[in-house]
C-alpha cells in the first residue's frame, strides 16, 4: 500500500488543511460512465440557465487558496489554484473539458463544491506521497509535456514521491508520470480545503465515491489533516 503524509512544516503553516483521499481499486476506465456524463451535463445546464456558477476568488473557498499561494510565494492570479482555473474556464466556455471518465468525475465534483481536486495512478507512484515544501532540487515533468523538466522553487508547496514531484504550487498542475488514464487500474483521488469546516469536503468526497463505485472493484474514503498526518491508502 501507499501512504500519504502531510509534512509537519506544511501542517504548521496551514493548520486548517483537510484532504479527502478517495482510493479506487479495480477501475474500469474504458467502459461508459453514464452517471458521470449526466453529472457533467447537468452542471453545464445549470450554468447555462443561470441557476449556478463556479466559485471565483471572491468566494472564501477560493480566497483561502489565493492567500496560501501568496504565503508560499506564488502569484495566484498568474498561476491559479486548480479549481479556480477550471471554474474560470467553465464560466468562459460553458463546458467542462472531457478527458476520460475518471478525470471528468473529479472535475465535476471539484467545480460543484469549489474544492481543488486531483488524482494519481497508484501504479506510477514510487513510495510514500509527501505534501511538503520544495527545497529547490526536485524535478517535475508537467502533465502533457513529457519532454519538459521544471524545478519548483524552494518553499513552494508540492506533492512528491521518491521519484520526483507529483504536483506544483500545491494543486496548480499535476505530473505527467502519475496521470490517470482510461487504462489506470488503481487510482488515488484527492479533494482539498484550507477551511476548518469539513462538511463540504465530506459531501464532495461522498459524491466522488458515488461516481467511482459503479466502475471500481472497491472505493474507500479517508481523511488527512494535521491530527492524522499520515494515512495509508
Amino acid at each position: 500500500m501507499t501512504s500519504v503524509h502531510l509534512h509537519p512544516a506544511v501542517a504548521e503553516a496551514f493548520p486548517d488543511t483537510r484532504i479527502a483521499l478517495v482510493t479506487a481499486r479495480g477501475l474500469r476506465g474504458a467502459e461508459p460512465w453514464p452517471e458521470t456524463a449526466v453529472a457533467v451535463e447537468e452542471l453545464e445546464r445549470q450554468l447555462a440557465d443561470g441557476v449556478w456558477g463556479p466559485a471565483d476568488e471572491s468566494d472564501a473557498r477560493i480566497g483561502v487558496w489565493h492567500a496560501a499561494y501568496r504565503a508560499f510565494g506564488t502569484n495566484p492570479r498568474r498561476i491559479r489554484p486548480s479549481v479556480d482555473a477550471l471554474g474560470r474556464r467553465l464560466a468562459k466556455q460553458g463546458v467542462l473539458p472531457r478527458i476520460n471518465p475518471a478525470v471528468d468525475s473529479y472535475n465535476v465534483v471539484s467545480v460543484r463544491h469549489g474544492l481543488p481536486a486531483g488524482a494519481f495512478d497508484l501504479a506510477a507512484v514510487d513510495g510514500e506521497v509527501v505534501i511538503g515544501f520544495a527545497d529547490g532540487s526536485e524535478e517535475f515533468t508537467p502533465l502533457g509535456e513529457p519532454g519538459t523538466v521544471e524545478r519548483p522553487k524552494a518553499g513552494e508547496v508540492i506533492y512528491r514521491d521518491a521519484a520526483g514531484v507529483l504536483t506544483r504550487h500545491w494543486n496548480h498542475r499535476d505530473a505527467h508520470r502519475t496521470r490517470v488514464t482510461e487504462q489506470s487500474v488503481d487510482a488515488l483521488f484527492l479533494l482539498e480545503t484550507l477551511r476548518p469546516d469539513g462538511e463540504q469536503l465530506a459531501a464532495a468526497a461522498g459524491e466522488l465515491a458515488e461516481l467511482l463505485t459503479p466502475h471500481s472493484a472497491a472505493v474507500t474514503v479517508r481523511r488527512l489533516d494535521p491530527g492524522s498526518a499520515r494515512v495509508e491508502v
